[in-house]
């Protein structure tokens, strides 16, 4: 195999004439030199240079490696420098896949710090709820994937690697007219017979379990993963729902009314990506703005 550093001193004897010549250029031996050249030659099975009195000669096949390497090495320049500036921070690409309460309230705050500390990082988002943004992530459409689930879920994760942020609970939604809105807290079994809007089908599975936890079996009237209709159709009297607090930061429920519900429902928020890429540096301060974004 033809290495680069055989090439760079190939080119360097072809340009100054000498073993020696050479080895000032490159500021190295002339034994290294020569030792070097021996092994190109080996590589490339034939010889590349004559010796005639004090200088050499390129053979034919010299003369085309030496016209092919100029190219050759230029092009590893490049992509030295490419990789340096990446592994720098001073370029680089991220995508983002991320749920849409975080994408409007932890996904924000994170981007912007990333870009007033590595502007040349760039990040592309697209949305997707779990467990679809995680098979995004583990086909290569994506290179970090915000999620959630509620409660651990053996092995779901673990061929991943899992940056937790914070843990989201679930608040009630009630209409301003509603029995139970001035309520500091409400036991969920005392909207048993309550007209339900559920959300996202991983936080509608989680509602009817909880439900059936306390004894009854939601009747759901609407299901949308729009939260903002959501709210909407709770102001406008058609129901109760609970929504993850995160949710209630990112739309100002018109209309409704917050309260607290027990028992507790809550969702772990993290950031996954796969093991390779967490060594990544634009991938890796990603992470740690999503971190800072949630802490706050």
């Amino acid at each position: 195999m033809i290495e680069a550093r055989h090439l760079r001193v190939l080119r360097a004897v072809s340009t100054t004439g000498s073993f020696s010549a050479a080895a000032r250029e490159l500021g190295c031996t002339q034994p290294a030199v020569s030792q070097q050249m021996k092994a190109l030659e080996s590589s490339a099975g034939t010889t590349l240079l004559i010796r005639t009195g004090r200088e050499m000669r390129l053979t034919q096949a010299g003369e085309a490696l030496v016209r092919h390497a100029s190219g050759i090495l230029a092009g590893l320049t490049a992509a030295e420098e490419e990789v340096a500036a990446i592994a720098g921070l001073r370029a680089g690409r991220v995508r983002l896949v991320s749920f849409p309460s975080g994408s409007s309230t932890l996904v924000p705050g994170a981007l912007a710090a990333l870009r007033a500390e590595h502007p040349g990082t760039r990040v592309s988002l697209v949305e997707a709820e779990p467990p679809r943004s995680v098979d995004l992530l583990r086909d290569g459409d994506c290179d970090i994937a915000l999620a959630f689930r509620y409660g651990a879920s053996g092995g779901e994760w673990d061929d991943l690697v899992v940056r937790p942020l914070l843990t989201d609970r679930l608040i009630g939604l009630v209409p301003e007219g509603h029995r139970l809105a001035d309520a500091s807290s409400v036991g969920i079994e005392e909207l048993a017979d309550e007209p339900w809007i559920a959300g996202c089908p991983r936080c509608r599975r989680q509602l009817v379990e909880v439900c059936e936890e306390a004894g009854f079996t939601p009747r759901i009237d609407f299901a949308t993963d729009d939260y903002p209709a959501v709210m909407g159709l709770v102001g406008a009297g058609l129901g109760v729902a609970v929504l993850p607090e995160l949710a209630v930061e990112s739309v100002r429920p018109k209309g409704a009314r917050t309260v607290s519900v027990e028992p507790a429902i809550e969702r772990e928020i993290v950031a996954l990506t796969l093991p390779d890429l967490a060594r990544v540096p634009a991938v890796a301060a990603t992470l740690d703005q999503l971190a800072r974004a949630a802490a706050r």
